[in-house]
């Protein structure tokens, strides 16, 4: 049985704060997953103290959930990937909270869903979930396509289907486009009875609240509803093309992860989807993965240091 001492040396916190939830994992360095922990929102963008609370909680409930509660978060080496920091005012708020750990290497979402995709090596994922992003990591050199937010970016995304299902569903009960499946749907939904009463429900809304309408959007579509389709066919079609931007850089391998995966991989092109490969882990052990990285960096340097 390991001492105190001991799981303070081994057991790595690794955590992915997107949009809609935090998520994580406890790992021992036999990469083994320990224990997990799930809270809110964890994107600095819509909240820097909903995320540093949403960081901190599922922190606790990780640790909770392996048995480790009398481990303190000050005794653990954290890996950080957060929705958000890409935007450097954010890289630079969140490099200045004062963390509950012994130490936090931060990096973006998309960077540690990329190094969990691949297991640490180079290559390639789009992401759709609330958010959605594609992201290329080759010989060291990073590079992002989208991830410009919501709703002026994100198109593809959870949040996007869900507000081109409210925009058409409105225009639908104005009579200004054909009717849809969407519209009983969504209605029932948010339990409201006309245009009126749906523009109340969604007028303040962000989104997190969006992103959780997107299913009905597909729902619709399988059903074969003309609108719902031609909204997946625009989204898709997004998609494909972030796919062959992303290949023109030649990742050895092209991951696609996210809510949205299982129900949108299906209205890609099929030369999109012969690309794809399933990601071998998920983002929360890309973090864990890349604390270890950045942690054999200082080793490196410190020696340097020594030796000269």
């Amino acid at each position: 049985m390991l001492t105190s001492n001991d799981k303070k040396n081994e057991l790595l916190l690794g955590i992915d704060g997107g949009g809609t939830k935090c998520k994580a994992i406890i790992m021992n360095k036999d990469n083994e997953i320990l224990g997990t922990g799930i809270s809110g929102p964890g994107n600095p963008l819509h909240g820097f103290e909903q995320a540093t609370n949403s960081i901190t909680e599922s922190a606790k409930l990780a640790l909770e959930d392996a048995g480790l509660s009398h481990i303190k978060l000050d005794e653990l080496v954290a890996g950080v990937g957060l929705a958000g920091v890409n935007l450097p005012v954010l890289l630079e708020k969140m490099l200045s909270w004062q963390h509950p750990f012994k130490s936090m290497h931060l990096a973006t979402d998309l960077l540690i869903a990329c190094l969990g995709a691949h297991n640490g090596n180079d290559g390639a994922v789009m992401i759709s979930g609330t958010g959605s992003c594609g992201f290329s990591c080759i010989d060291g050199k990073h590079g992002i396509v989208g991830a410009h937010g919501f709703p002026h970016g994100d198109k593809s995304s959870g949040a996007w289907f869900g507000l081109q299902a409210v925009k058409q569903v409105l225009l639908s009960l104005d009579g200004l486009v054909p009717q849809t499946a969407m519209t009983p749907l969504l209605l029932a939904k948010l339990n409201c009875e006309d245009d009126t009463g749906l523009v109340e429900v969604v007028a303040t809304q962000k989104a997190t609240f969006y992103a959780q309408q997107a299913n009905l959007v597909f729902d619709a579509a399988e059903q074969g509803d003309a609108v719902a389709l031609s909204i997946v066919a625009e989204g898709a079609e997004y998609i494909n093309d972030m796919a062959k931007t992303l290949a023109a850089k030649k990742p050895p391998r092209m991951s696609m992860l996210g809510g949205l995966t299982a129900r949108l991989k299906a209205w890609l092109g099929e030369d999109i989807r012969l690309m794809l490969e399933a990601p071998i882990e998920p983002p929360e052990v890309g973090a864990v993965l890349f604390a270890r990285q950045q942690q054999g960096k200082q080793q490196d340097k410190s020696a340097v240091k020594k030796s000269a």
